[in-house]
């Protein structure tokens, strides 16, 4: 009994650890010593988010070396979650959350990197899906112009229409101004969901 009581304070201070660490910057955790294994950790799920799939899975190995025999598991599902994240696999990233023991991300969030999966292929992937990812950026890009260009001879019917040429150009920067609200506000709406689950 006296054993398994240890084996949950110290879970708990590497989970307690860990969250501490979270608002250390990434030179900080680098140089971290007394909590090696959190600090590699959390640098590794840094890297999943930016779609560096090889440098979270260097982070998450040295994390895995530097912890203790009953962290490790954790660590590698945690490890799991990061880069089925960061190499866009919506399937296995669901299943690795789901083992964590956390609320999987929701089905517009699985779209989303399917999506990405598809126009970014993860590093390594085939030429052949490359291409395909460029084809369909290239689509989406002549998709907006032809909608920017649509909406700009309707606005512009009743005052005698306007030439292909201006119309493509008014239609371009109609677009990129309504792409330019839609991230701004996006970007409000995800740091208030942060203060919220930082407040709770």
């Amino acid at each position: 009994m006296a054993k398994q009581r240890q084996v949950r304070m110290e879970q708990r201070s590497a989970l307690g650890a860990m969250q501490q660490l979270e608002t250390r910057s990434d030179e900080e955790l680098e140089a971290e010593t007394k909590f090696k294994a959190a600090a590699q950790a959390i640098l590794g799920a840094r890297a999943a988010e930016r779609y560096d799939a090889k440098r979270a899975r260097v982070h998450f190995q040295r994390a895995i070396a530097a912890a203790r025999p009953q962290e490790r598991m954790q660590l590698r599902r945690m490890a799991d979650a990061s880069l089925a994240l960061a190499e866009r696999r919506a399937g296995d990233l669901k299943v690795a959350v789901e083992k964590l023991g956390q609320a999987p991300p929701s089905n517009r969030q699985l779209m989303l990197l399917r999506f990405m999966g598809l126009v970014a292929p993860a590093p390594g992937a085939s030429p052949m899906l490359r291409v395909r990812g460029i084809a369909i950026i290239v689509g989406i890009i002549l998709l907006l112009m032809a909608i920017g260009l649509g909406v700009v001879e309707l606005i512009a019917l009743p005052l005698g229409g306007v030439s292909i040429g201006a119309g493509v150009l008014y239609g371009v920067v109609l677009i990129i101004a309504v792409l330019g609200i839609l991230a701004l506000f996006g970007r409000r709406r995800q740091n208030r969901a942060k203060a919220r689950a930082a407040a709770g």
